[in-house]
C-alpha cells in the first residue's frame, strides 16, 4: 500500500509538470501562427530576392504547427482530470482497478507518442526555416524582428525564435515526463497483477488445506476426540 501511495504522488507531480509543459506548447504556437497571419514557418523554404533582399517563401502546410497546438491540448485536459483523480484516490488511500491501471499506460504511451512527434516536427521544421535565414544574418536569432518578408504579407517575426524555442521546449519536456508517467503506470499494474495474484494463490492454498484436513477427518474415523472414547470405554 505504501508503494502504491509513493507511485500515486509520483503521478500528481508528473501530471503537473505535464499541465505546464502543455501551456509552454499552445500559447507559442498559438502566438506564432497569429502572428505569421496563419502561416507556419516550420520546414517552410524559400529564396532570397535579389532586387530588394526580402525573403520569397514557400510556406509549408500548416499542420505542422497545428499537431502541437492538438498534442499540447490533449495534454492539457488529460493532466487536469488525471489530477483531480489521482488527488482523490490518494485522499481516500484507494487503488485504481485494473482497468483503470491499464487504460493510464495506454493513455500514457499515447501521451508520450504525441509529444515526441510534436517535437521532432518543431525541431527539425524549425531547423529547416533556420538554414535559410542564416544565408543572410549571422544567425536565426538575428532574424527575429527583422522585416524579411512583404509588407503585405503582414509577417510580424519579432517573437519567433522565442515562441519556437519555449514550444520545443515544452514538447521535449513533455516527452521526457511523458515516459516517466507511463513507466510508473506500468509498475502499478504490474504490482497490481502480482497482488492480486498473492490473493487468488492463497485462497487456493486455503481451500486446498481445508478440503484436506476434511478429508483426513472422515477417512480414520476418528470424528469425536480420542479422550471422550477412552473414558466411555
Amino acid at each position: 500500500m505504501a508503494l502504491a501511495n509513493v507511485l500515486t504522488l509520483s503521478q500528481i507531480a508528473g501530471h503537473v509538470i505535464l499541465f505546464i509543459l502543455s501551456l509552454c506548447m499552445i500559447i507559442p504556437m498559438t502566438m506564432h501562427l497569429h502572428e505569421f497571419s496563419g502561416h507556419c514557418l516550420l520546414f517552410a523554404t524559400g529564396k532570397w530576392r535579389e532586387d530588394d533582399g526580402l525573403f520569397d517563401a514557400r510556406w509549408a502546410s500548416v499542420s505542422f504547427c497545428e499537431f502541437p497546438i492538438v498534442t499540447g491540448g490533449f495534454l492539457f485536459l488529460v493532466s487536469a482530470g488525471q489530477i483531480y483523480r489521482y488527488s482523490r484516490l490518494a485522499y481516500k488511500e484507494e487503488e485504481s482497478s485494473f482497468l483503470g491501471l491499464f487504460l493510464d499506460v495506454m493513455v500514457g504511451i499515447i501521451m508520450l507518442t504525441m509529444s515526441v512527434i510534436s517535437a521532432i516536427m518543431i525541431t527539425l521544421g524549425f531547423i529547416v526555416w533556420c538554414s535559410d535565414m542564416t544565408e543572410r544574418f549571422p544567425s536565426c536569432e538575428i532574424a527575429a524582428g527583422q522585416n524579411i518578408t512583404r509588407e503585405e504579407e503582414k509577417i510580424d517575426t519579432s517573437g519567433f525564435y522565442v515562441e519556437m524555442g519555449t514550444a520545443q521546449f515544452g514538447a521535449w519536456g513533455a516527452f521526457a515526463t511523458a515516459v516517466g508517467v507511463a513507466v510508473i503506470a506500468l509498475l502499478k499494474l504490474i504490482n497490481n497483477h502480482q497482488i492480486q495474484n498473492m490473493k487468488v494463490s492463497m485462497y487456493l492454498e486455503r481451500q486446498r488445506l481445508v478440503n484436506e484436513y476434511a478429508q483426513g477427518g472422515s477417512g480414520d474415523g476418528q470424528t469425536t476426540p480420542p479422550t471422550e472414547r477412552a473414558q466411555s470405554d
